[in-house]
């Protein structure tokens, strides 16, 4: 199957995969990889989106992998008649991916006591509960995400555009930049499917000792990427930079 809807649901699931397996690793009890850190966290983000941007442009789609960058591409297009089949792709990849991890680190939930800690596999949250400031930060780093991205593909930084493969690379690393500079604050989510499709398999799935899925926080890292990536859209929209 080769289409921009299969493209962008594979693509989540093996970005969402790898992401939360990466926060797996760090967290759960008796895995190799427990307390490496920060560091490691955002590395394997980065590597995540890389992997799930080649997979969906080998399955067809363009690797937007995110609703907020889709509403924010829409934006800046006005056309807007495939975003709701594509952000149900990614919504639905980003399910599949963290059950996959959920199934992929099966005896290691039940040694981890902390249910926060599991609950921070799948989804983001506040290192300070401060909703408005929290909001602001997630409609931050997802405007510089959409903004960079932009620019990485722009006539001006490459007229004939990035060597092959060379913008996925990009685009990887400034995701793991916005990790290091920004994601300190709330675990930037920077993408609604992210958090959302995982936090509901936190919710669904049988994940012994999981704990709630705090949903009273869960409006932020949806409504402030999404604000975000608007924000990004019409100022490259109005702005022309490129």
């Amino acid at each position: 199957m080769h289409s921009p809807w299969f493209g962008e649901f594979m693509g989540t699931m093996v970005l969402v995969l790898l992401g939360n397996g990466v926060c797996a690793g760090v967290t759960l009890r008796k895995s190799y990889a427990a307390n490496s850190g920060w560091i490691v966290v955002t590395t394997g983000w980065a590597l995540a989106v890389m992997c799930g941007v080649l997979v969906a442009q080998g399955f067809g789609a363009h690797g937007a992998l995110n609703p907020a960058i889709t509403l924010a591409n829409d934006v800046v297009s006005g056309h807007y008649e495939d975003l709701l089949s594509l952000w149900s792709a990614q919504m639905l990849g980003a399910v599949c991916g963290a059950t996959l991890m959920t199934l992929h680190y099966g005896p290691h939930w039940a040694q981890t006591e902390d249910p926060a800690a599991k609950l921070g596999i799948f989804c983001t949250g506040p290192a300070i509960k401060a909703p408005m400031w929290n909001l602001l930060s997630e409609i931050i780093g997802t405007a510089l995400l959409v903004v960079v991205a932009g620019a990485i593909f722009s006539p001006g930084v490459a007229p004939n555009g990035p060597a092959a493969g060379v913008g996925t690379w990009l685009v990887a690393s400034l995701v793991w930049g916005i990790g290091l500079s920004l994601g300190g604050t709330t675990g930037y989510a920077i993408n609604p499917a992210r958090d959302l499709g995982p936090r509901l398999t936190h919710a669904i799935l049988p994940i012994p000792g999981k704990g709630r899925s705090n949903w009273s926080y869960a409006p932020i890292p949806v409504l402030g990427p999404l604000i975000g990536g608007v924000l990004a859209g019409l100022l490259v929209k109005f702005t022309h930079p490129w």
